[in-house]
């Protein structure tokens, strides 16, 4: 064992009221589930079910979404099976509550404190557990190994700067990875960082966000969508972070001189922000409309904010052109795959280094467009908003792009059947 996981624990036990204050104020704040605050610290409300369990875990939205297809197949093809999915965020809780499927249930994962995760695995006893792409914790991720749970990490992932930054953690980080019985990569890269830092048995079984389902999308929504943009032209800021938001109030001026009905759509990663980006506009003297509090759309609206949850689907459908968030600014971009799903052209920024491959890809098939700063993303959108033709092709090359790995999901889930089918021999021995 490292050293330093005993270190950890030491101070993170010392730490737990300080902790435990911190998240009572994220539950002030409402980033915390207040009729399931106790999750977060082990304490389940409902009785574990008979039967074998499988655990999965994704951090949050992403992640969670990148898992269903697999707890899909999973029921699907076994039936007796029990699912819980764990993630963090209130977010990813509700947009689960909508898709899951019957057979699987959604807990809160504890906070990382031993106490906690040894609550959490005394209740739900897991029989095998499904660990998505890069979150380790050290107790959540050793303390089921130790109690021999088979752990397998799924569509793994090492961002170059994770990579970095655990190379210096590197007997913390080998004791972790070396708790999973097996590591499944999405790339060649994230196989190559894994088996560096200590992972075993690591195959590259392909990035699974190709095998996640398209945003749900409410035709009559979009119908109402329709009719209150009346058919103004407009282009779409998907997953936007702090300070890309100015950005494109930028690029709506410009764009504004050659495009004056123009209309440009910004749904911020996270939607609590759409007041304060609100104001932050309109200082600058944009004329906003919120979505949350169902302000109208006028022939005046510059910026439509929509600030809501679960509706990025019907956005990007009605748009059709597409930036996506996260990578004018250095953080590493958001999941293109969403619009490509849902006929969109597709424009990102140079930091999209936690998609690199997919962005590649998108890029060599000619469904997408990597723009350097604001001068040649207003380029790019006025490219694609005067040339019909050519944003459908660049759209349909992107739904090509995606079919093209829809084998993912079975790879994936054959390199899981030997460890399912070991739990069913258990269950009908017993």
């Amino acid at each position: 064992m490292s050293a330093l996981l005993p270190l950890y624990r030491a101070i993170t036990t010392l730490g737990s009221p300080a902790i435990s204050w911190y998240l009572g104020r994220r539950r002030a704040r409402g980033k915390e589930d207040g009729d399931r605050f106790n999750e977060r610290f082990g304490i389940a409300k409902r009785p574990r079910p008979t039967g074998t369990l499988i655990w999965v875990h994704g951090a949050s939205v992403g992640e969670s979404l990148t898992m269903l297809p697999i707890i899909e197949r999973l029921l699907a093809e076994r039936p007796t099976l029990n699912v819980m999915i764990t993630t963090g965020t209130v977010t990813s809780a509700k947009l689960l509550a909508e898709r899951l499927p019957v057979g699987a249930f959604h807990q809160y994962i504890p906070v990382d404190l031993s106490e906690n995760v040894r609550r959490f695995l005394n209740h739900w006893r897991p029989d095998l557990a499904l660990w998505s792409e890069s979150e380790f914790w050290p107790n959540l991720v050793t303390m089921p190994a130790k109690r021999g749970i088979p752990m397998i990490l799924v569509n793994g992932r090492v961002s170059p700067g994770s990579y970095k930054s655990w190379r210096r953690w590197r007997g913390l980080i080998r004791h972790m990875l070396k708790s999973f019985t097996c590591s499944l990569a999405q790339s060649d890269e994230d196989a190559q960082r894994l088996t560096a830092l200590g992972a075993r048995n690591v195959t590259c079984t392909g990035n699974l966000k190709y095998s996640t389902p398209p945003l749900p999308i409410d035709p009559d929504d979009l119908n109402r969508l329709e009719i209150r943009l009346a058919g103004r032209p407009n282009w779409l800021a998907a997953s936007t972070h702090p300070g890309e938001e100015e950005i494109c109030w930028q690029v709506h001026q410009k764009l504004r001189e050659t495009h004056p009905e123009l209309l440009s759509i910004i749904v911020p990663r996270h939607p609590e922000r759409g007041a304060e980006i609100k104001a932050i506009l309109e200082a600058d003297g944009a004329r906003v409309a919120l979505r949350s509090t169902a302000q109208p759309v006028v022939c005046e609206t510059d910026i439509y904010i929509a600030d809501t949850l679960g509706e990025l689907g019907l956005f990007y459908r009605h748009s059709g052109i597409v930036f996506m968030g996260k990578s004018l600014v250095d953080l590493g971009g958001q999941n293109p795959l969403e619009p490509a799903r849902l006929d969109c052209a597709i424009l990102f920024g140079p930091h999209m280094w936690n998609f690199s491959d997919i962005t590649q890809r998108l890029v060599d098939a000619e469904a997408a467009e990597t723009v350097a700063d604001p001068a040649a993303l207003g380029t790019a959108i006025a490219n694609l908003l005067d040339d019909q033709q050519f944003r459908q092709q660049r759209a349909d090359n992107a739904l090509r792009t995606v079919e093209a790995q829809s084998g993912i999901l079975d790879t994936v889930i054959s390199e899981l059947n030997p460890y399912l089918d070991g739990l069913t021999d258990k269950e009908g021995a017993t």
